[in-house]
Order: structure tokens, then sequence, then C-alpha cells
């Protein structure tokens, strides 16, 4: 293992030649933290130095957490991982699959074979993203439905791309799991997360909504102009959240992992039994059969690359 002082270099380095406009670096055992570090600036506009409790928007690592919030709902009997969706949330009883377009352009649609076959859970459902899937820009483009950064429930009026249980595929999915623990827990999202994960972990800076001393420590978003240039994005300081997916939500790196931490330990983090251990367990084990984790290919040039996890290994998902 890289030593303290080396990893301070290179992240010192890169944040430096401005090839990242700031860093903030943790690492941890399930007993203690081994690591933190942090360079650059929260905002390249602005003087603010990174700090490690800087406060960051993020995006797939809220899966995880709203994830842990639906196993809890398992574990109290009020959702099953192997019943239809459709019992919990309606609107998922009679999927629609994206065949093609006709001549004219038209969204080509049919009913989904079974809606039994695959829960959101497992990213076998369906469901998509654009920025990985051709087909659904076009299907946005053509019928006008927002996309998912819009933080927009109707972003989520959109088929699936594949019959239940037939491809994994990256999406939605978690946005339904959201809906999911909301319909079974009686209480929004963020209540919901809030009491049951992030009150028990003491996660004190993690939601949907930003305060006055978050604000202080946000960190903006910036996108690549070129390899030596950076621009701000647009400001999302505006922003509360979304109220299923929790895509768009607020953290810092000592808050997730604290609860990386109680993964670690088998449920347990801050004194308290989050999960139970058997249940963690069951969190790591392969829930997707024969099929395998396949290579994303960027369908929005500006927003991804193609994205391929251990390549040239066979993959699998929890």
């Amino acid at each position: 293992m890289q030593s303290k002082a080396q990893i301070d270099q290179v992240l010192r380095q890169k944040s430096d030649a401005k090839e990242i406009p700031g860093v903030v670096a943790m690492a941890a055992t399930g007993k203690e933290v081994i690591y933190q570090g942090a360079y650059g600036k929260r905002d390249l506009s602005k003087d603010d130095a990174m700090t490690t409790d800087s406060v960051f928007w993020i995006a797939s690592m809220t899966k995880a957490i709203t994830s842990a919030a639906a196993m809890l709902l398992v574990e109290q009997g009020k959702l099953s991982l192997d019943e239809p969706i459709g019992k919990v949330l309606p609107d998922l009883a009679a999927p629609q699959v994206l065949e093609g377009f006709d001549a004219n352009g038209e969204p080509k649609l049919r009913p989904a074979k079974s809606d039994h076959a695959a829960p959101p859970h497992d990213h076998t459902a369906g469901f998509a993203y654009d920025m990985w899937n051709g087909d659904m820009v076009k299907y946005l483009e053509k019928t006008g439905t927002p996309g998912v950064i819009s933080c927009a429930n109707a972003a989520l009026k959109t088929p699936i791309m594949t019959d239940p249980g037939t491809r994994w595929e990256y999406g939605i999915n978690i946005d339904f799991v959201g809906k999911a623990v909301e319909a079974a827990c009686g209480k929004k999202l963020d209540a919901c997360l809030r009491d049951h994960i992030f009150a028990p972990l003491g996660m004190t800076d993690t939601g949907f909504k930003l305060g006055d001393a978050q604000r202080k420590r946000l960190v903006a978003m910036h996108s690549r102009a070129r390899m030596d240039r950076w621009r701000r994005s647009r400001s999302n300081s505006s922003r509360t959240g979304i109220s299923h997916g929790w895509r768009r939500a607020l953290w810092h790196a000592g808050d997730y992992i604290k609860f990386t931490q109680m993964i670690l330990n088998k449920g347990r983090g801050n004194g308290n039994q989050v999960l139970k251990a058997e249940t963690v367990a069951t969190m790591a084990q392969n829930h997707i059969g024969e099929l395998n984790i396949t290579k994303m290919t960027s369908a929005v040039a500006f927003a991804t690359n193609d994205v391929d996890l251990y390549p040239d290994m066979a993959k699998k998902w929890g």
C-alpha cells in the first residue's frame, strides 16, 4: 500500500496541474479511517480550498443507500425481492417494451412478456439510461419526455428496452426502488432515510436539501472544456433533489465512509445495528443468475465515455 505522503503527492500534483479542479479522498477499514486528504479548489472561480468536509452533489453512489433502505424494509416484511413490483407500484404492473420505431419515427411498443422475472433492484427489469442507450435517446426526443437529469417524475414515464429478466442494463431501476421504499415506509424517501440510516449512523450532512452551513462548503460542478481547461457548470445549488430515486443528493466523504463502514461491519455502525448481518450478506450475492454485466457504450458523447467495469472479467450484480 502506498504511504499517505505518496497519495498526498499524487492528489496535489493532479490538482496543481489542473487535471482535476479539486479532490477529496478518504479510505477506511471497518474499524478506522486510514487516509483522508483534500486538494485543489471547491470552485475554480473562487479561492476557497477544498476541505475534507466539503459537500458534493452525487449521483449513482446514492443507489447503495436507497437499496439499503429497501433491504431494511425487506427485513421488516414490508417489501419482497421476489414478488412482482406492480403490487407495490401499480404503474409498473403492465410495463411496455420499446421494439423500435416505425417508418415515421414513431415508437413501437408492446406489452412485456413478464413483470415478475426481474424486480428493479438488480438492473435486469429492462430500464435504461439514455446516455448509454441510443433508442432511449431517440424515444425521449420523439416524445418530449424529460431526461433523468431533470429530476422530474415525468422522466420515469418511459418504456423498458428488453423483457424483464433477459438482460442486465444500467438504468433508472433504483428510482423505482426509492418509490417502493416510500410506499412501504409510509414516508417520503428523505424522511425514511434520515430516520433509519442517516441518524443511526451519524450522517449529519447527507440529505436532499442544502442548508446554509452546507452551502458554504458546497463544491461547484465543472465540465472539461479540454484536457487542461475546466468550465464551471451551471450551479445546482438551488436543487432540492427528487422524491424517488435520490439521484441528486448531498454528502461529504466522512458521511459516506460511515455508510460503507456499516456495510463492512455486517450492518453495524455508530453503535447501532442498522441492517442484519444476513441482510448484508444477501446484498453481496449474485442476483442476476447466468446473466452478466455488459459494457455500456456511450450514446451521449458530452455526458459519458464508454464504461467497461473490470474489462475481460465476468461480472455479476448484487
